[in-house]
């Protein structure tokens, strides 16, 4: 697989129009069951084509039992310097139920250890609205990113997917179904409780300190081109291009050693770049720049987009501020939904 990847990276060099990297990201699994030395490959690899920016934000997803003594030493002296943990909740019972490796005492003691190393941009994903979880438990969840100084968290609601485990035991009445009201209530305390600890609701899922921001994260929703290498992998031009690899490990295997791109790739329509602006920019502190808008659309597709958001406005759902569309902050729970009635199907 490494050596699959590196073909890729090689096969793939051109693709990039800015041969400047701002960011470097190490995720889409489980990167952290690699050994050191081959995260230290994968990036002398990437070096060979590409050059990095000084203050590049290089960030490895982990695991919290992956992170021991000894893993965390060694990677202390890597390029990598942004920790992403799954942490997803400090409680036995969300764990269980959202089947992880990891217990409640190594989510915290994993993120104390990488801040021992030297790992002090560190990100932590957490999960509310279980149902093995309460309000005053969320509350502890949360109190607990302050007392850990965590900079950064990435938080998201409890989705049921189908054909899954926890599926099955919901239709059994083995457990309860998420609650969308607790969703909800859970999700405006986290965004006021972690805005009065200094954080920024930058984006409807995300909150940084100061300076904390995911650089790579941003560079999706300002519409950036980025570059994904390894199985099921998306990539984006910027402009009017997607792509994405095989998700089948041996096919993508097979196609690298036979030096065939194992990726698809479509051209977006002026009605999907549209559709996507919307639904990426709406989800962010920033909003959706208008003047991008105007010079990337034609006049009809501006003309629905000025007729679409009239009854908006006027609800004051959506505001304009500095030449920006925004949802108010009070409706951002509801912001898919939001940004979807303003599609062009």
């Amino acid at each position: 697989m490494i050596s699959a990847i590196k073909k890729e990276i090689f096969l793939r060099k051109e693709e990039l129009e800015n041969k400047t990297l701002s960011s470097l990201y190490f995720g889409g699994g489980t990167p952290s069951i690699l050994s050191v030395d081959e995260i230290k490959s994968l990036i002398d690899e990437v070096l060979k084509y590409f050059d990095f920016e000084k203050n590049i934000e290089i960030t490895l997803e982990a695991n919290p039992d992956d992170l021991d003594k000894n893993f965390l030493k060694d990677l202390a002296k890597t390029e990598i310097n942004r920790l992403s943990i799954g942490t997803q909740s400090f409680f036995e019972e969300d764990l269980k139920l959202m089947n992880r490796a990891h217990n409640a005492s190594e989510a915290e003691s994993s993120i104390k250890r990488a801040q021992d190393f030297g790992f002090e941009n560190l990100s932590i994903d957490l999960i509310y609205g279980s149902p093995t979880s309460n309000f005053e438990i969320w509350k502890e969840n949360l109190q607990k990113i302050i007392e850990l100084q965590v900079p950064h968290v990435s938080s998201y609601a409890l989705t049921i997917e189908p054909k899954t485990a926890l599926n099955a035991w919901i239709k059994k009445n083995k457990i309860a179904e998420p609650k969308e009201t607790e969703q909800n209530k859970e999700f405006y305390y986290m965004s006021d409780f972690l805005k009065d600890n200094g954080f920024i609701h930058y984006e409807i899922s995300n909150f940084a300190k100061i300076d904390f921001e995911s650089k790579h994260n941003s560079a999706y929703w300002k519409y950036k081109e980025y570059l994904g290498i390894g199985p099921s992998a998306h990539s984006y031009n910027g402009r009017n291009e997607r792509s994405w690899n095989v998700a089948n490990n041996t096919l993508y295997i097979k196609n690298l050693a036979e030096n065939i791109l194992p990726k698809e790739t479509e051209k977006l329509s002026e009605k999907d770049q549209y559709n996507e602006m919307l639904m990426i920019g709406l989800r962010t502190i920033w909003g959706v720049d208008l003047e991008k808008l105007h010079e990337k659309f034609s006049g009809e597709i501006l003309e629905i987009f000025k007729n679409s958001i009239q009854s908006k406005l006027k609800e004051g759902i959506l505001v304009i501020e500095e030449n920006h569309l925004k949802i108010l902050e009070k409706h951002w729970f509801l912001a898919d939904g939001i940004a979807s009635d303003l599609f062009i199907l």
